[in-house]
């Protein structure tokens, strides 16, 4: 493969927002499912489909996440570390003090008033629930932008091994950036194989079909047979909230070889669907992908509680299913009704005293998601 480290196509590429919207759906099925499950003391057929997406799920989102940043990587320091570091550094803080107001009474009543300031100044060293991908995505861009002088081939050696290797401390972060890394890194120093992948597989729609029907096998019978007991050892300890199943998938080698293929495949169905009408919404999802992982934690945790008290819906697949549509679309009503009231626009957009480097920059007339 050729290292071209430029996307060389327009931010807004209609595939991407497509494998974006793929990746949202399947990380806010993820955090809904496992839930039900824990709630309903059960699993569902949902639970599978939460199982099969783990090889891929994060990979091709930290992937799709570097994709473009060959186009900016020599900014200047003060725009860069504005749009990419503080940018993500605002959205963490407010969606993180939005989550302990609704958390925090809780959290007074079993631990004293004390536990919920302790567990948000924590949230600044140890990330709090799915809010750790906002929060790692900044140190990716540091990294890369300080390592971008070192040879390809070597950096990509090193996050492979990264991933490899059984890193496990107990620091979310510095574990997650052990396990995640080398995607954001091919996303971003691969940036043009990838982007003719995509051309290929829309030119190539029969060997598309085929590959994805050969990878869909493949990564269902890694995922779902148990790895040889002597090699268990070396799967890491936090399959059971992510979804794991303690398959052949997990282990060493294996979960690399399959995060790769997982995002092509992803790569594969966006480019297949991308240009079709009724694919538009998952377009449009994609695009504002971020305004859903900011926003799903509450239409979510609500939707599973009254589905799960009310006892009206006994199949833990079926409800896993309806807190996630309730997860997705909550969300985006919400955007909608910033975009057209005016109100609340912060949620979505930073205001101007959270920009560190105006220079260039366009005021918008709309609420704008997240970058």
């Amino acid at each position: 493969m050729s290292s071209g480290r430029a996307g060389g196509a327009d931010p807004r590429v209609t595939w991407v927002d497509a494998a974006k919207g793929i990746c949202i759906i399947f990380v806010v099925m993820m955090h809904s499912t496992l839930g039900v499950g824990i709630a309903m003391g059960g699993q569902g057929f949902m639970h599978d489909v939460v199982a099969f997406a783990r090889p891929f799920r994060m990979p091709d989102f930290f992937l799709l996440s570097g994709l473009f940043l060959g186009l900016v990587i020599d900014r200047p320091w003060l725009r860069y570390i504005d749009r990419k570091v503080v940018h993500f550094a605002y959205f963490y803080v407010l969606w993180l003090t939005i989550q302990f107001a609704f958390k925090a009474p809780g959290m007074a009543m079993e631990g004293g008033w004390t536990a919920p300031v302790q567990e948000y100044l924590w949230a600044f060293v140890q990330p709090y629930g799915a809010l750790w991908f906002i929060y790692i995505l900044p140190l990716f861009f540091l990294f890369t932008r300080l390592v971008k002088r070192l040879p390809v081939w070597f950096v990509f050696v090193w996050a492979a091994a990264l991933e490899i290797m059984p890193i496990h401390t107990g620091w979310l972060i510095f574990d997650e950036f052990c396990a995640r890394y080398v995607y954001f890194f091919v996303g971003y120093a691969f940036a043009q194989n990838v982007f003719h992948l995509a051309i290929w597989m829309r030119t190539h729609r029969k060997a598309a079909l085929a590959f994805l029907a050969w990878w869909a096998v493949v990564n269902g019978v890694l995922v779902f047979t148990a790895a040889p007991e002597m090699l268990a050892g070396l799967i890491p300890p936090d399959g059971e909230v992510t979804g794991g199943t303690g398959g052949i998938a997990e282990l060493p080698f294996v979960s690399l070889l399959l995060g790769l293929a997982g995002a092509a495949a992803v790569v594969a169905v966006a480019s297949l669907v991308a240009t079709k009408d009724w694919a538009a919404w998952l377009s449009w999802l994609g695009a504002h992908s971020i305004v859903v992982y900011l926003a799903f934690f509450l239409p979510m945790a609500m939707t599973r509680v009254v589905l799960v008290r009310t006892g009206i819906i006994t199949d833990v697949g079926l409800v896993a299913l309806m807190v996630t549509i309730a997860g997705i679309v909550g969300p985006v009503i919400l955007f909608l009704a910033v975009k057209k009231t005016g109100w609340g626009k912060f949620l979505f957009g930073r205001p101007d005293w959270a920009w560190i480097d105006k220079s260039g920059r366009v005021r918008p007339t709309a609420p704008q998601p997240a970058e």
